[in-house]
């Protein structure tokens, strides 16, 4: 029995079978002291996770709210109310990388759409080596003013290097200038190679594009659109991105013309990977999330109280 397998068994001998030390030593063959030092590790490496929940919590109320109201799985992060925007978003990043810890295993693909929320995740996944696991990009990166692929690719090999999984670039701007052109780009083999990856992942994990407010994402606040073309989304009431897809508040977006020439996955794609998990913090956020959630990419939702709460004041307006 190697390390994490002794690490695994005394954890679940310990939390889940209510098992002493002792007789944990006892099972394991080891003594007592190194028993409590496997179940050290177990917390520090992720293996087990703790959480303290009172009953009724008003971040379970809005949970159960969101189910409701849009059939989404939702985990409500508790926040002080005078938190700051780079709190908030601070929060939600470690309450998704535990999800991701826990949900991404052996032999499975995981999806990742750059950007702010998910620069944040990175930072507090727990490593853990998998077995023939992959981490693919969703959209590309590159626009006119800088290539986009320095930031990109070490938020990607963040993610991979957590799960020694093997990962997969996708060499592709962000936005097209010609629809036409994606489309030709579409038919190369190695394209086709990532596509079909990003199609059967099995967890995709993103956040909600804002282009107002003071936390901008990196679509809207590094060059990846003129001016022009974020006052024709404004125009069409866009409210926000998901994977540089555009939506409107109502989750319509087939109509909306800078989406034919948008690299990332479309809300009809994202919507056949099984696990699609929406991390957002900011008030600037709560009419692009209700468009997401509309649109139907959203399966489980992270974000914070405050939020939850304009979110849930917006879906009773």
């Amino acid at each position: 029995m190697n390390d994490r397998e002794a690490m695994l068994r005394a954890a679940q001998l310990y939390y889940l079978h209510d098992q002493t030390m002792d007789a944990i030593a006892g099972d394991l063959g080891v003594s007592r002291s190194t028993v409590s030092r496997l179940l050290s590790r177990a917390r520090t490496d992720g293996i087990v996770q703790i959480t303290v929940a009172a009953p009724d919590d008003p971040s379970d109320q809005m949970a159960r709210a969101l189910h409701d109201a849009v059939g989404v799985t939702a985990y409500v992060v508790p926040v002080h109310p005078a938190a700051s925007d780079p709190q908030r978003l601070d929060a939600v990043a470690r309450r998704a990388a535990g999800l991701i810890g826990e949900w991404f295993g052996d032999h499975m693909t995981l999806g990742v759409a750059w950007g702010t929320t998910t620069s944040a995740i990175a930072g507090y996944l727990a490593p853990h080596t998998l077995t023939g696991s992959v981490v693919v990009q969703l959209n590309g990166a590159a626009n006119a003013r800088t290539s986009g692929v320095r930031y990109m690719t070490q938020l990607l090999d963040r993610f991979a290097t957590a799960y020694g999984a093997d990962l997969y670039y996708f060499p592709a701007p962000a936005f097209f200038d010609f629809a036409a052109t994606r489309e030709a780009l579409w038919q190369e083999s190695a394209v086709r190679r990532i596509l079909e990856l990003r199609r059967t992942c099995d967890i995709a994990v993103f956040s909600v594009g804002a282009f107002r407010g003071r936390l901008l994402s990196q679509v809207y606040s590094s060059g990846y659109l003129r001016a022009d073309e974020v006052a024709e989304l404004a125009a069409q009431h866009v409210v926000g991105d998901v994977a540089t897809h555009f939506l409107r508040q109502d989750g319509t977006y087939a109509d909306i013309a800078l989406n034919r020439r948008a690299s990332g996955p479309s809300p009809a794609e994202l919507r056949r990977v099984n696990r699609r998990l929406c991390v957002v913090a900011g008030d600037n956020k709560i009419q692009g999330t209700l468009g997401a959630l509309r649109a139907g990419v959203v399966s489980d939702l992270v974000i914070d109280e405050r939020t939850a709460g304009g979110l849930i004041a917006l879906l009773s307006s």
